[in-house]
C-alpha cells in the first residue's frame, strides 16, 4: 500500500496520546488503585515507550513497505520532543513482525519475528529494508498473540506499549481468535491499534474496528490509492553534506565496531534510494538524542562510561587509535564529541528553517487527516500533562 504515512504517524499520535497516561500520574503525584496493587515502592531507571509493527507483507503491499521504511524517521523525529511531566524523556523502542507471507512457515501461521525490541535505529531500518512481500495467509489475531508472547513488555505501569496491525483481509481469519488475543493483550496493558488498508467501512465489517476496541486502541482506514508528497527544501543538500561530517565522528571499537559503522553508511544509502527528503529526515534523526549507538561508538560509550576507554585492549580500537597512549584516546574521543555536537547543532537549526518551509509551501488538502488528528490529539494530551519541546 502506499499510504504507510498515514499509518505510522498514526501510529506516532496515538503513542503521544498513550504516553499522557503517565505522565499524568506523575504530574499529580499519586497513582491509580490499579496501579498501586503491585507498586513497590521503587521508580523504574528508565521509562519506555514499546510500539511493536506487524505488517501483513502479502503480495498487495509493496507501497506498505517502502512507506515504512520512509516513515520511521518521522516517527523519531517527532517523539525526540516527547517529554513527560518536567523532565522525563521516555526511550522508544521498535519491534517489527512480518504477516501473511507465503515464503514464512505455515506451521507458524505464516508469522515472523524479524526483530525484538531494539532501540538501534540503523537495525531497525536494516530489517525494514529485508522484508519482501509474497501472497499468503493472514492471521490477525495469530500474530497480536505471537508478540504478546514473544517480546519482552515489561511489568511498568508508567511504560505505554502498543500494538500497531495493518493489512487488508478480514480480521477474523485464522483459527486464533482476535477477541483471545485482544484479552491477553488487555492482561499485558498492551493497547491494539489497526489500520485497514482500504474501504473505512469494509475494515469495519471486517472486524478492525472491533479489534482495536477491545483493547481501547484507534482504528482507522486508508486511502492506499493516495499519493505521498514530500516537500523538497533549500536546506535538504546543506543537512546531507552534514550527515556525511557527522559520521566521521564515530570511532568504532570491539568485534562488532567495523560492521555497524558499516550499516551506518549502508542505511544512509537505502534513505538516499527512496528520496532524498529520507536521507533528510535520517539525518535528523541522528541529529537527536535518540541516536545512541555505546555498544559500538566509543563517543557514545565514553559519555555512558569513560572507563571503558581504560578497558579496552589494544586489538579492540580502530587503527588510527592503536599504539595511542589512554591520555591522547581520551583527548581523540573529546575532540569527536565536540564535532558531534556542533554538527549536530548545525543540523537541528537547519531542519527548523527547513520545517517552518515545508509548513509554508504545503498545500491545504496535503495531511489534512493527519492534521486534524493531531490537533484533536494534542489538545486531549495537554490535559495531562504531556509536552513537546
Amino acid at each position: 500500500m502506499k499510504h504507510m504515512n498515514y499509518i505510522l504517524g498514526t501510529a506516532l499520535l496515538l503513542f503521544m496520546t498513550g504516553t499522557t497516561y503517565g505522565c499524568n500520574l506523575k504530574a499529580h503525584g499519586k497513582e491509580s488503585t490499579i496501579l498501586t496493587t503491585n507498586y513497590t515502592g521503587e521508580k523504574p531507571a528508565k521509562q519506555y515507550v514499546k510500539i511493536a509493527l506487524l505488517l501483513d507483507t502479502s503480495n498487495s503491499m509493496d507501497g506498505l513497505i517502502n512507506q515504512a521504511k520512509a516513515q520511521l524517521w518521522d516517527i523519531v523525529n517527532e517523539f525526540t520532543h516527547a517529554k513527560c511531566g518536567s523532565n522525563v524523556r521516555p526511550s522508544l523502542q521498535i519491534a517489527l513482525y512480518e504477516y501473511g507471507n507465503d515464503n514464512l512457515s505455515s506451521q507458524e501461521g505464516y508469522i515472523r519475528q524479524v526483530l525484538g525490541f531494539s532501540n538501534d535505529l540503523d537495525e531497525i531500518s536494516e530489517k525494514l529494508f529485508s522484508l519482501t512481500t509474497n501472497g499468503g495467509e493472514e492471521y490477525c489475531g495469530q500474530v497480536i498473540h505471537t508478540s504478546l508472547k514473544q517480546l519482552e513488555w515489561g511489568k511498568n505501569a508508567d511504560d505505554l506499549k502498543m500494538i500497531f496491525i495493518a493489512g487488508n483481509e478480514p480480521f477474523t481469519q485464522g483459527n486464533l481468535d482476535y477477541r483471545d488475543a485482544a484479552t491477553n493483550a488487555k492482561e499485558k496493558d498492551v493497547i491494539v491499534n489497526t489500520i485497514f488498508c482500504g474501504n473505512y467501512d469494509q475494515g469495519i465489517s471486517t472486524m478492525w474496528k472491533k479489534g482495536a476496541l477491545l483493547t481501547g486502541g484507534e482504528y482507522m482506514a486508508i486511502d492506499h490509492n493516495r499519493q505521498v508528497v514530500h516537500i523538497n527544501t533549500p536546506y535538504d543538500d546543506i543537512i546531507i553534506q552534514l550527515n556525511s561530517k557527522l559520521n566521521n565522528t564515530y570511532i568504532s571499537y570491539g568485534s562488532i565496531g567495523r560492521q555497524k559503522k558499516e550499516l551506518q553508511s549502508i542505511q544512509d544509502a537505502n534513505a538516499a534510494e527512496l528520496e532524498e527528503v529520507v536521507a533528510v529526515k535520517r539525518a535528523v534523526s541522528k541529529s537527536s538524542r535518540l541516536y545512541k549507538n555505546s555498544q559500538w561508538d566509543l563517543v557514545d560509550a565514553a559519555e555512558d562510561d569513560e572507563s571503558i576507554i581504560s578497558e579496552l585492549k589494544e586489538k579492540e580500537l580502530p587503527e588510527e587509535l592503536q599504539g595511542k597512549s589512554e591520555v591522547e584516546i581520551k583527548a581523540y574521543v573529546k575532540q569527536k564529541k565536540a564535532e558531534r555536537e556542533e554538527i549536530q547543532k548545525q543540523i537541528q537549526e537547519l531542519n527548523a528553517k527547513r520545517e517552518v518551509y515545508i509548513a509554508e509551501h504545503r498545500k491545504e488538502e496535503i495531511g489534512e487527516l493527519e492534521n486534524a488528528m493531531l490537533s484533536a490529539i494534542k489538545a486531549q494530551a495537554s490535559k495531562k500533562n504531556f509536552t513537546w519541546d
